[in-house]
């Protein structure tokens, strides 16, 4: 299994590292240890089903010069035996004489059901052990579909039926338990309960794929949920993306595996005495309808109090009027563990203001936009209807519009309203209401009853729901609109980020590929997001037809095979694996995905002999000037085929590299040939777009970039200081100005604040991205878009100069390339990569420029500081050249 590339594999990371000739050179053992232990880049997980499983560690070590020369993996399922013994029955990788800090299991065969546990031992560059990494454990699931006990099973009510259906089933556990288990995998969503208790703390699993090609299943341990003798079972259903009611213009309710849920589980009981008993579904289970009368992914939800079932999840409940459940067929025949970071209520955001019109209608304002659900507690006469409406605008008169983000959607009557959640009360006390299997965008809440109630602002609170991935970037600047456009571009990240990334979360929740990888390195700079975006790739490999074409969106129901889902969008199939390579030093992404990028350049150089396409969408959104729909097709049929050849090398498939390297050259020529003017260093008719997707994705000649640049530059000039691009000019402006002299622009345009900007929406309350530059346009004007994303991910690169080397990817080493612009006095970024921290960070004090950068153990650094004409820089106060490289340590430039 080839992870990283063997220049990584065999690099030495003290060749022409700078290693200061003072400070502490020795290594503390005491200090220094082996840290961040992950299986599949997850901690401890459970159902891990893949037969090689990736483990990673960091070295933790503030030591300079810090570096691992060698490693030893030791898997054993004896977890006392290999803490005290070091007894690595399972796989010892032997001492490794490397850097490498993320290997593939390589022992013997995986057995389901089991735990295994492993641990680090690491040398230091001059050959020292280090203590041994504490002892992590991964647990191996079904590993196999035969390895699955129970019966796919439903409650046999049409796909048209609103209330969502419950289960239950009753068991004996007659001695005493060790270990439970419980393996689940669901056609639509639902909730675990044993024992009256939900299982786990994740929503909306599982997450949505082609339900008819890939099926999830989730792992959880309920050991401390079990009891001696009678235990119950419970599990509640819900429609998600599998039985789309709700009807739209992407027509979900036509998907082809459309049906109504069903459920399959297996319950793995281990007993003090060694034996097993698997409780699963089968025809024995009961089930009915109760109190949530309805549900959508898309809409909303609806509750009826009156019919509720008190201890329906317990033992002892009454369940004789309950019914026979309906034996089912698996939606696919590819049921694998979904190993990946889960959805969760992250935040809990209380309501900022309480707006009462009368007894019957309240305003509650949460003061800034999010993904998730609102909670309320109710209280109220039997039969009181309460319908909770959820946006992101209001009327002049107060009221929730939803004018934004309810355009596609096709009620065919009034019974499922946008938006908005629906409770019944049932008279019998406090209710406390949270919709189980929906989420919305939006910043406000309208709650209207048929009856008066009383509400207080106490009484309504919004739920952050997002993937629950890691932070792993911090930014703080001295422009305190930056710090903010920061955040608010980092809060529609997460808005769209639900098992996979989307372009909003309200009007559409679709995964637009052409969003996704437009704000991929956003992303990965702020987030530790690779499970999502692995688990995405996997959605990819099952929408492509067997002549390579994908689909606009990313899962589909069908909707998204027309003309326009080209290489500007639907690039994602390169784009994604090749920037997790860069950012994790993985190459398993782009072998994965290798012959699908290959069957998807295939396609467009059978419709595109000659070089160029107009397969694509265009600069979609733009301020008011629009390029050439041949043009930027064509550019991103150049980084596919680019990315290809490269991903060839690395994976060590000659002939393609030569053949994709040539069709790459190809294209990039006849790009030129027919729009560049090399006299004037121009593209096209020299629009910001046209010159900035030319410089970010390397079609410029070399010789002309400076003046392409310039010209750039005199173009956002001659533009008043603003943005005149869409979404694939707004991806590549930024980047094409500070990678290539021109950062003084770029850092202006990321901090304007008059219309047309990301900071127009900043000063007028945004606290997420928009989807237009105008804010009063009457279409395409969600405010929770994430396609004009990647100012956030450019401060990290444009700012702060960290970016991955692709000579050493991953962060193994970092380049290092700040732009100390004069619209700041200072800044810092850090960004938690692979091998650990990285911080640059520099202040300004009158003609003095401190840069501090910090570089974690094991990696190592190539630093180039912007000096100016007169300028010198100083380490440790001995003058050093402009461009140096550095090991890991924390050292303090001054530049003056």
């Amino acid at each position: 299994m080839r992870l990283i590339s063997t220049s990584i594999f065999l690099k030495v990371l003290t060749v022409c590292a700078f290693i200061p000739t003072t400070g502490n050179l020795a290594y503390a053992q005491g200090k220094a240890k082996v840290t961040a232990l992950k299986c599949e880049y997850l901690v401890n997980p459970l159902g891990v089903d893949v037969t090689q499983p990736r483990l990673s560690w960091q070295m933790q070590d503030a030591a300079q010069g810090a570096a691992q020369s060698a490693y030893q993996i030791l898997v054993s399922k004896d977890s006392v035996a290999l803490a005290q013994l070091g007894n690595a029955a399972v796989w010892n990788s032997g001492k490794v004489q490397s850097s490498q800090r993320l290997v593939g299991y390589a022992g013997g065969a995986l057995e389901p059901f089991t735990a295994y546990y492993w641990k680090v031992l690491t040398w230091n560059k001059a050959g020292q052990p280090l203590p041994a990494s504490s002892i992590a454990r991964f647990e191996t699931g079904m590993m196999q579909r035969t390895n699955w006990r129970g019966t796919w099973i439903s409650d046999g009510n049409s796909i048209n039926a609103r209330p969502a259906g419950y289960f239950r089933k009753e068991f004996n556990a007659a001695k005493k338990v060790r270990s439970a288990r419980a393996y689940i995998a669901v056609g639509g969503l639902y909730e675990l309960y044993l024992n009256g208790q939900k299982v786990g703390n994740h929503r909306l699993d599982p997450m949505y794929t082609r339900f008819d090609r890939r099926n999830l299943y989730l792992s959880y341990d309920v050991t401390s949920q079990l009891q001696n003798g009678t235990n119950a079972i419970g599990v509640l259903l819900g429609n998600g993306w599998y039985n789309h009611q709700s009807l739209a213009v992407w027509n979900f309710d036509r998907a082809p595996w459309r049906a109504r849920p069903a459920f399959c589980l297996d319950l793995r009981v281990t007993y003090n005495d060694g034996s097993t008993e698997v409780i699963t579904s089968d025809g024995s289970w009961k089930t009915h309808t109760g109190p949530l009368v309805s549900n959508s992914i898309y809409t909303g939800e609806q509750y009826d109090a009156r019919l509720e079932m008190p201890g329906w999840n317990t033992a002892g409940f009454n369940d004789q009027n309950w019914h026979e459940v309906q034996l089912r067929a698996a939606p696919s025949q590819n049921i694998v563990s979904q190993l990946m970071e889960p959805i969760r209520n992250v935040e809990k955001v209380p309501a900022r203001s309480v707006r009462k019109f009368n007894d019957t209608t309240y305003l509650f304002d949460l003061g800034r936009n999010i993904a998730g659900v609102s909670q309320i507690r109710l209280k109220g006469d039997s039969g009181t209807v309460v319908r909770l409406k959820h946006g992101e605008r209001l009327y002049e008169n107060g009221h929730v519009d939803l004018s934004n983000i309810d355009v596609y959607y096709r009620p065919k009557d009034g019974s499922d309203p946008f938006g908005t959640d629906v409770v019944t009360l049932s008279g019998k006390g406090t209710l406390e209401f949270m919709p189980k299997f929906n989420y919305k965008g939006f910043q406000y809440v309208e709650v209207t009853s048929s009856k008066p109630i009383k509400l207080s602002k106490e009484d309504l609170i919004g739920y952050f729901m997002h993937s629950d991935v890691q932070q792993v970037g911090q930014l703080n600047t001295s422009n305190p609109l930056v710090n903010r456009l920061w955040w608010a571009t980092n809060n529609s990240y997460l808005s769209n980020l639900f098992g996979y990334p989307t372009d909003c979360p309200q009007r559409e929740k679709n995964g637009w590929t052409g969003d996704g990888h437009f704000a991929i390195e956003t992303g990965l700079y702020n987030y530790d997001a690779v499970t999502i975006y692995e688990k995405w790739l996997a959605d990819h490999r099952d929408e492509q037809q067997p002549n390579g074409v994908l689909p606009d969106i990313i899962p589909t129901g069908g909707w998204g095979y027309g003309t326009a889902n080209g290489t500007d969008w639907t690039s994602t199939i390169a784009i994604i694996p090749w920037t997790l390579y860069m950012f994790y030093g993985d190459s398993k992404p782009l072998a994965d995905n290798y012959d699908n990028i290959k069957a998807y350049v295939n396609y467009v150089q059978s419709i595109s002999p000659e070089g160029l396409t107009t397969f694509g969408r265009g600069d979609w959104v733009p301020v008011k000037s629009s390029s050439p729909l041949e043009y930027t097709s064509s550019v991103y049929y150049f980084v596919d085929a680019n990315i290809l050849a490269k991903a060839a090398r690395l994976l060590g498939k000659q002939d393609d590299y030569s053949y994709y390297s040539k069709l790459a050259n190809k294209i990039k020529e006849a790009i030129n040939n027919k729009y560049l003017n090399k006299a004037a260093a121009l593209y096209g008719s020299g629009l910001q777009t046209e010159l900035s997707v030319a410089l970010q994705w390397g079609i410029v000649p070399d010789e002309l970039k400076a003046r392409v640049a310039e010209n750039l530059a005199k173009r956002v000039a001659a533009d008043g200081m603003h943005l005149d691009v869409g979404v694939l000019g707004a991806r590549a402006i930024l980047n094409a100005l500070s990678d290539n002299g021109q950062a003084e622009t770029a850092y202006k345009l990321a901090a304007q604040n008059t219309y047309p900007s990301w900071g127009w929406w900043i000063v007028n309350g945004a606290t997420t991205l928009y989807e237009n530059w105008n804010i009063k346009a009457e279409r395409d004007i969600s405010l929770n878009h994430m396609m004009f994303g990647d100012v956030g991910g450019w401060f990290f690169k444009g700012l702060g100069g960290i970016k991955p080397d692709e000579a050493h990817p991953g962060f193994a080493n970092v380049l290092l390339k700040p732009s100390f612009v004069s619209g700041l006095t200072h800044m810092e970024a850090s960004h938690e990569g692979p091998y650990g921290i990285i911080r640059s960070a520099w202040k300004r004090s009158g003609t003095t420029i401190k840069y501090k950068v910090t570089i974690p153990a094991n990696s190592t650094a190539s630093v180039m500081l912007p000096l100016q004409a007169g300028q010198a820089a100083y380490l440790q106060g001995k003058a050093v050249a402009a461009t140096l490289n550095i090991s890991a340590g924390t050292y303090e430039f001054v530049i003056r």
